[in-house]
C-alpha cells in the first residue's frame, strides 16, 4: 500500500492523523547523529520527504520527533527516535515555520528561475534549499545589471499575488506543454504553474500565490561551471537575513560616528587612513632600523639588545646585522618582565641548535631553529637575561 501524500492535496495542511503500517529500527542509526533510530510507515502524510533540491520536512508524529523524511524503494520513510505501535492511529504534527519558509523560498525560486529562462534563456541545472538558504546554477552567466533586473520582476510578481497552481496534466497534455524541468519525465508529472511566469515540473509542497512569497532577495552571484550559482533568500527567511544585516550597519555607524547609509564611504576613509599610516609606520620602523643598525658595536662576546619597537622582521634584520660583529651571539628579545620575552638569536660562531637546549633551561625558555638562528620565548627576567650573557 503505498502512502497517501496529502502535501500534493493541500500544501498548508499542518495537522493530520494517519495509521502507522510499519517501524522497524534503523540500520544507521548511530550513524545518523539526529536521534533517528526507527523508520515508520504510514498509509497517509503531510511530512514532504527529502527531495527536488529540498530538505524533508521535520516534526513529531503522536510522541515520536520525525528528525527526517526519506522516499526509500518508493516508500515514504519517517525518521523517529522513539516507536511507534503498528496499526495504530497516530497524530502528526509540522515543523510548520521550517515548512512555510521552505514553501516560500521554493516559490520563490521558481519565480526567479522562470523568469531568467524566458527574459535569457537559460536552464535552471541546479538547486539546493537547506536551513542555509538557496543556492540556483544556471547554466549562463548573468550580470550585475540583469540579476537586478531579474529581483526587481519577481518582487513585482510577488505584489500582483498571481496564483500558483498545482495540476497533474495527462500525457497527451504534456506532450503539447512547454515546462521547465531538470529531468526526462513520462509520467504522474506535477506540473507547478505561476500563471504568466513559469510552468515548472515539481514534487514540492509551494504556496497557493505569489504575495506569501513575501519578497525575494538575490544574496550573491558567483560563475559556476560555465554559468553562474545565485544564493538566494525569500519570505521570512529574507527578513531574517536583512535584520542581521542592519545590526551591522548599525554597529558600523555607530563606532564611525556617521550615518547608516553612509557607513561604507567612512569604511573606506578609515581604510586610506589605515593604509597611510601603515605606510608612515614602515618608513618609521626603518629609519629606526637604519639607525639602531648603525649603532651596534663590534665585541668578542655577545651582542643582547632588548627593542619594543621593531616588528619581528626588523628584529630578524637587527639580529642579522649583529652577527657578524658578535663573537658569540647577536641576541633580540621583545617582551616585559610581567608577561615573559620572545627572542630571536643568531651566531655565526656558535652552532646554535644544541646551544638551545642549554639556553632554554637556564632562562625557562622554549624555542629551536637552525645552527646559525633560533627563535623562542623564555620566562625570565631582564636582569637574569642580560647577567646570563654577559
Amino acid at each position: 500500500m503505498k502512502t497517501e501524500k496529502l502535501y500534493d492535496k493541500n500544501a498548508y495542511m499542518r495537522h493530520f492523523t494517519a495509521k502507522v503500517l510499519s517501524c522497524e529500527p534503523l540500520a544507521d542509526a548511530k550513524k545518523r547523529g539526529d536521534g533517528a533510530a526507527y523508520g515508520i510507515i504510514l498509509d497517509r502524510t503531510a511530512f514532504f520527504p527529502e527531495g527536488g533540491g529540498q530538505t524533508a520536512d521535520t516534526g513529531n508524529l503522536g510522541n515520536a520527533v520525525i528528525s527526517d523524511v526519506q522516499e526509500i524503494d518508493g516508500e515514504i520513510v519517517h525518521m523517529a527516535d522513539v516507536p511507534l505501535p503498528v496499526g495504530a492511529e497516530i497524530a502528526g504534527e509540522l515543523n510548520w515555520e521550517e515548512r512555510f519558509r521552505k514553501m516560500q523560498n521554493h516559490t520563490g525560486e521558481h519565480l526567479v528561475s522562470g523568469i531568467v529562462h524566458s527574459q535569457f534563456g537559460y536552464d535552471n541545472v541546479g538547486f539546493h534549499l537547506g536551513t542555509d538558504g538557496v543556492t540556483v546554477d544556471f547554466s549562463g552567466v548573468l550580470t550585475a545589471s540583469e540579476l537586478a533586473f531579474v529581483e526587481y520582476i519577481a518582487n513585482r510578481v510577488v505584489g500582483l499575488n498571481v496564483p500558483v497552481k498545482i495540476s497533474y496534466p495527462s500525457a497527451e497534455e504534456v506532450a503539447e506543454m512547454e515546462y521547465r524541468s531538470k529531468l526526462d519525465l513520462t509520467e504522474n508529472i506535477r506540473i507547478v504553474t505561476i500563471e504568466g511566469w513559469d510552468v515548472c515540473a515539481c514534487c514540492a509542497p509551494h504556496v497557493s500565490e505569489t504575495g506569501a512569497v513575501g519578497g525575494v532577495k538575490i544574496l550573491s552571484c558567483e560563475n559556476w561551471k560555465g554559468g553562474v550559482r545565485l544564493r538566494m533568500l525569500c519570505g521570512l527567511d529574507a527578513r531574517d537575513d536583512y535584520q542581521k544585516r542592519l545590526e551591522q550597519t548599525v554597529r558600523i555607524s555607530n563606532l564611525l560616528s556617521c550615518k547608516q547609509l553612509e557607513a561604507a564611504d567612512a569604511v573606506e576613509r578609515l581604510m586610506k587612513q589605515s593604509q597611510a599610516e601603515r605606510e608612515e609606520s614602515a618608513k618609521l620602523r626603518r629609519a629606526l632600523l637604519d639607525m639602531k643598525t648603525a649603532a651596534l658595536q663590534k665585541t668578542d662576546g655577545n651582542l643582547v639588545i632588548f627593542d619594543d619597537l621593531l616588528d619581528n622582521n626588523s628584529l630578524r634584520n637587527l639580529v642579522n646585522a649583529g652577527v657578524p660583529l658578535a663573537g658569540g651571539v647577536c641576541a633580540a628579545f621583545q617582551g616585559s618582565d610581567a608577561e615573559g620575552y620572545r627572542y630571536i638569536i643568531g651566531s655565526a660562531n656558535i652552532k646554535l641548535r644544541a646551544w638551545a637546549k642549554e639556553f632554554n633551561a637556564a632562562l625557562g625558555g622554549r624555542g629551536g631553529g637552525s645552527e646559525e638562528m633560533i627563535q623562542g620565548t623564555v620566562n625570565a627576567k631582564a636582569e637574569e637575561i642580560r647577567k646570563y650573557f654577559s
